[in-house]
């Protein structure tokens, strides 16, 4: 079974902002973290990933700066996480502990 995007939509951002909390890293491979940290059971949308992205570049909480690996391949663009960012991720975190919890109240076993 597959988490619904419906479901998962308020933590993208913490979810983005997870993936670069020890290392910068490109959309492409963002994306490839989500779906292996999740073991398959969350493929972000990739309009969803650059919408997110956006979003936290706009808000500070992402920077961007462009790197070619090596002489062949294109220049990729990278995020980083800022000062700002963590911040906001650890609020983030908080604030899904209380909502898990909350939920779990409701939540039955099966």
């Amino acid at each position: 079974m597959d988490i619904s995007s419906d479901v998962i939509r308020g933590y993208n951002d913490t979810i983005i902002l997870s993936t670069l909390l020890t290392e910068d890293s490109y959309g492409y491979e963002i994306a490839q973290i989500i779906d292996h940290v999740s073991e398959g059971k969350y493929k972000i949308k990739e309009t969803t990933l650059y919408s997110c992205i956006n979003r936290l570049l706009k808000k500070g909480y992402l920077e961007s700066y462009r790197m070619t690996e090596d002489v062949s391949t294109r220049k990729r663009i990278y995020y980083r996480i800022t000062k700002k960012g963590f911040v906001y991720y650890y609020d983030k975190c908080k604030e899904w502990e209380l909502t898990r919890d909350v939920i779990n109240r409701f939540a039955k076993e099966l």
